[in-house]
């Protein structure tokens, strides 16, 4: 089969070609494994992370991509909920012991032996995946093999980091950065929390744009200040300077989530402009979102479909792979980026 690989850390700014197209052998299930005929995947920043080493995968070469939509072509487990010839789709979480503390109290995205698709397994950059038969989520036929894509991890972990909001309708939510993850939550928050508004921090105007075509209250730079301190913020960027202003925006008691599986460094200087009286004090909160859980992909397209929305998406021919990665990283972006395999 056809597949993209990392072989090697690389930075993207020299490197425009990080992935390496190769011919592999068609993957051969394990007992309680499917093995899918990928149609599409989505791109996503944290290829760019594994790429460039800040959460490296354990080894090389490893085939990324983790919004993964295909068919089942063998099932060799006994769940008879999925069966050959369905449409499945395959997320960030890929497996976990499913016995510690952490699993058994339903947060197994804190399991210590979490394994991550296309980091420490092969992924959906190919032609064909395989992966446990309960890590694998049928697709309801509202959505097109594209559409479905970033409901498996921009979706997903966007509804985990507004449940960790502990939302309420009536209260204001703040996005800072706008991209695959953000441009789903504004549409999930609008929809299950109608009295509340939305404001929207993003250095890109074509961002700030396309957040007000969605619905949002206000829209303006990362520097700039809404016209009312807000009950929560998702920070979904790379950099550190948004979760500095992030916080001044706060009002007391006010909770900022930082949906980031790394930070980049570039700008790691400006925590040492936090103030604890402007920044922390009155009770201010930062929590981090790690992984995702079962639970968290699952609700995620069943209130996709309920709603029903349904991501935008710029489509990639699997050729286009590097292209579509240099694009994030040039921050060329409008809603979520899909490579149709």
């Amino acid at each position: 089969m056809k597949a993209w690989v990392i072989d090697k850390i690389s930075d993207l700014d020299e490197n425009h070609e990080p992935l390496k197209l190769v011919e592999l052998p068609k993957p051969i299930p394990k007992y309680g494994e499917l093995l899918i005929k990928v149609k599409t995947c989505g791109v996503c920043h944290t290829e760019l992370d594994e790429i460039e080493g800040r959460t490296p995968p354990p080894k090389f070469p490893v085939i990324p991509g983790h919004q993964v939509v295909g068919v089942v072509e063998e099932n060799r487990g006994d769940n008879s909920v999925i069966k050959i010839g369905n449409r499945v789709g395959v997320a960030w979480i890929f497996s976990a012991c499913g016995k510690c503390e952490y699993c058994l109290s339903g947060r197994e995205n804190l399991c210590p032996d979490f394994l991550a698709t296309g980091r420490d397994v092969n992924g959906g950059y190919a032609e064909y995946l395989t992966v446990p038969e309960g890590f694998a989520y049928k697709i309801p036929d509202l959505f097109s093999d594209a559409e479905a894509a970033p409901l498996l991890c921009a979706g997903a972990i966007g509804y985990r980091s507004a449940a960790i909001c502990n939302p309420m309708d009536g209260q204001r939510f703040g996005l800072t950065g706008f991209g695959a993850s953000a441009h789903l939550v504004i549409k999930l928050l609008r929809f299950r929390f109608p009295k509340s508004k939305v404001y929207v921090f993003a250095r890109n105007p074509n961002e700030r744009k396309f957040a007000l075509e969605l619905g949002a209250t206000w829209a303006g730079d990362t520097t700039d200040k809404p016209p009312h301190l807000l009950d929560s913020i998702i920070d979904t960027t790379p950099a550190w300077k948004p979760v500095i202003q992030a916080l001044e925006c706060l009002k007391p008691g006010g909770r900022l989530v930082i949906n980031a599986i790394r930070k980049e460094n570039i700008d790691q200087e400006e925590l040492y402009r936090m103030n604890y009286d402007r920044h922390l004090w009155m009770e201010k909160e930062i929590k981090s979102v790690a992984n995702v859980t079962s639970h968290d992909v699952k609700a995620l397209i069943s209130a996709a479909a309920e709603m029903p929305f349904k991501p935008d998406v710029t489509i990639y021919p699997f050729e286009k792979a590097n292209q579509a990665l240099i694009d994030i990283k040039q921050r060329k972006i409008r809603g979520a980026k899909v490579l149709e395999i």
